[in-house]
């Protein structure tokens, strides 16, 4: 009865270490996997996904631009009320935005980001979406505080100012930036030939 009573303790405590070793195992493995994960979520240093503010969009939803991680963003800045520049500038993101091959387009952004959020509530962003028929899940557009728009018009090199109650004067900047946020082709001006643009989007996206 002795023998099989130590035995029993001496199962009973390999049992124990042998779960023990197991436990110990699988911690290790989770702290690897937790490291490895925050080495793979690691941000490149200029990547504007680092930038904290919370913006609105045309379908009033919050984001920060990390939530858009993944896809190679086109941006430009405007406002809605604009009569001169900006309707250019529509035409040539929509002119990008043809000849973008369509498999390209699912994971392409075409960001508008308003530099009068006064004005741009998110319902006058939806009802302008609609008006140039922009209602793709690809197209967004994102109105901030006053604060943050200039912060991130200053990353995008794009200065503008209020010239009047109603309008302002602006750079006519598009900006390409990668999957991981980081700027990697700009074109200046109005009507100006996009291929260098579309040949950054697609490289991109094929890499």
């Amino acid at each position: 009865m002795k023998k099989a009573v130590f035995i029993l303790f001496v199962l009973l405590l390999f049992s124990a270490c042998n779960q023990s070793d197991k436990k110990q195992d699988m911690a290790e493995k989770e702290v690897a996997a937790t490291e490895n994960s925050a080495e793979n979520t690691e941000l490149p240093e200029l990547s504007i996904y680092h930038l904290p503010a919370t913006w609105t969009t045309q379908n009033n939803e919050y984001i920060q631009l990390e939530d858009l991680r993944g896809n190679v963003l086109v941006m430009v800045m405007i406002y809605t009320s604009c009569k001169a520049a900006c309707p250019r500038l529509i035409a040539d993101m929509r002119n990008i935005e043809k000849q973008v091959p369509g498999k390209y387009l699912g994971k392409t952004k075409f960001i508008m980001v308003s530099i009068d959020p006064e004005t741009d509530t998110p319902q006058r962003l939806e009802a302008f979406a609609k008006e140039n028929e922009m209602e793709e899940d690809h197209w967004v557009f994102l109105r901030g505080t006053p604060e943050d728009t200039r912060e991130f018009a200053t990353v995008l090199a794009v200065s503008y100012k209020k010239i009047s109650p109603i309008d302002f004067s602006h750079s006519n900047i598009i900006s390409v930036f990668d999957e991981e946020g980081v700027l990697v082709h700009q074109q200046e001006g109005l009507g100006v030939d996009n291929t260098e643009t579309v040949e950054a989007i697609k490289t991109e996206i094929s890499n």
